[in-house]
């Protein structure tokens, strides 16, 4: 397959995911924490009425956990994240000087964080060209397309770094994922508007 053709079809199809979107980094990463499970165009909203609320890590320590739920309510899990959202915040202000850790490694030991989140922080916070973040619609649609085999996301992260030159790495999450939404859905995948029709095995539908 060809991987440039690929990726630059998605590029034309989203030019918005050619240029990040820079957050600052504990917004990028209370509101990825925010998105587990969740669709984005509820997860962005929460996000931003929260942090209107709440700003810094001092905020949200200082904050009663049943008023940071009332803020997230709409997302999943809203109870758990609150708690998450509290020890993060306290976290970092204890170890970290307030700041959002810059590595995979550390960013790793706070609650809720796995690597996707993680990722994601890197990607899209701090620019890391060598961060790639596979939620499930990178998983699924990676499979589909045949440009890897794998059973769950972290295989799937270390497949495609091998298949991906590293310059795409940290545009794929945000490519995929819309893509996931809008075309190549878990369900009923959209094939005959699909941009990459004539390119995928369908071996996977």
């Amino acid at each position: 397959m060809d991987i440039d053709e690929l990726m630059q079809r998605l590029f034309e199809l989203y030019p918005d995911g050619c240029t990040v979107d820079i957050r600052e980094p504990f917004f990028a990463l209370i509101s990825t924490v925010m998105s587990h499970r969740t669709r984005d165009d509820v997860t962005y909203p929460a996000a931003k009425r929260f942090f209107e609320k709440f700003s810094t890590p001092e905020e949200m320590v200082e904050a009663n956990v049943e008023e940071i739920e009332a803020l997230i309510r709409d997302v999943g899990f809203y109870r758990v994240k609150a708690g998450r959202i509290k020890e993060i915040s306290r976290i970092l202000l204890e170890e970290y000087n307030g700041k959002v850790p810059d590595n995979m490694e550390t960013l790793l030991k706070l609650p809720g964080v796995g690597r996707k989140t993680a990722n994601c922080v890197l990607a899209h916070a701090f620019l890391k060209e060598d961060a790639l973040a596979v939620d499930t619609h990178v998983h699924r649609i990676s499979n589909r397309l045949g440009l890897v085999v794998t059973k769950n996301p972290d295989e799937t992260e270390i497949e495609l770094k091998k298949v991906l030159p590293q310059k795409y790495w940290r545009h794929v999450n945000i490519l995929l994922v819309k893509f996931g939404q809008n075309v190549c859905r878990p369900i009923s995948p959209r094939c005959g508007i699909c941009v990459l029709n004539d390119m995928c095995p369908k071996i996977f539908l």
